[in-house]
C-alpha cells in the first residue's frame, strides 16, 4: 500500500471516494439530501445577504451566513436564518446546527435559540470555534 498525500484537487478521486462513502451510508439512511440557498436582494437584484445549507436526515445543516457590511444591523440576518429555518420545518426537519468563530457570531445565533454543544481552541492561535444547535419542532433543546 501507498499512501498519497496532496494538496491538488482531482474530482476523479474526490468523486469516487464520496460514492463509496455513499454507498456505505445507503445501508443505514434515507436519501434526502437538498442544497438550500436564502437571498436578500437590494432592488436592483444584487445580492446583499446570503445563507448557504443543506438539509438531510431531518436536520438543517448552515454552512455560511453573510450580510454586507452595508446592511448589517437592520435584522437581515435574522430574517434569512428565520427562512431557512421555516423552509427546514417544511422539508420536515427537526433540527439545526452550524459553526462560527469567536470573531464572527457566536452571540447573534444564541440569540436566535442556539445553544452552545461543542468549541475548539486556538484556530490561528487566538480563536475559537463555536459548534451549536437548535430544535425546530416542539421539543427540548
Amino acid at each position: 500500500m501507498k499512501i498519497e498525500v496532496t494538496d491538488v484537487r482531482n474530482e476523479q478521486d474526490d468523486t469516487f471516494v464520496a460514492s463509496q462513502l455513499s454507498a456505505y451510508n445507503a445501508k443505514f439512511t434515507v436519501r434526502d439530501f437538498r442544497l438550500l440557498r436564502v437571498f436578500a436582494r437590494d432592488t436592483d437584484g444584487s445580492i446583499i445577504g446570503g445563507l448557504l445549507a443543506d438539509t438531510y436526515w431531518q436536520y438543517l445543516e448552515v454552512h455560511k451566513l453573510w450580510v454586507s457590511e452595508a446592511h448589517r444591523n437592520a435584522g437581515h440576518a435574522s430574517r434569512l436564518m428565520n427562512a431557512a429555518e421555516d423552509e427546514a420545518r417544511l422539508r420536515g426537519c427537526r433540527h439545526a446546527f452550524l459553526d462560527t468563530f469567536s470573531f464572527q457570531a457566536p452571540d447573534f445565533y444564541q440569540k436566535l435559540g442556539y445553544r452552545e454543544f461543542g468549541r475548539l481552541e486556538e484556530f490561528n492561535g487566538k480563536h475559537e470555534r463555536h459548534y451549536l444547535y437548535k430544535r425546530l419542532d416542539d421539543g427540548h433543546q
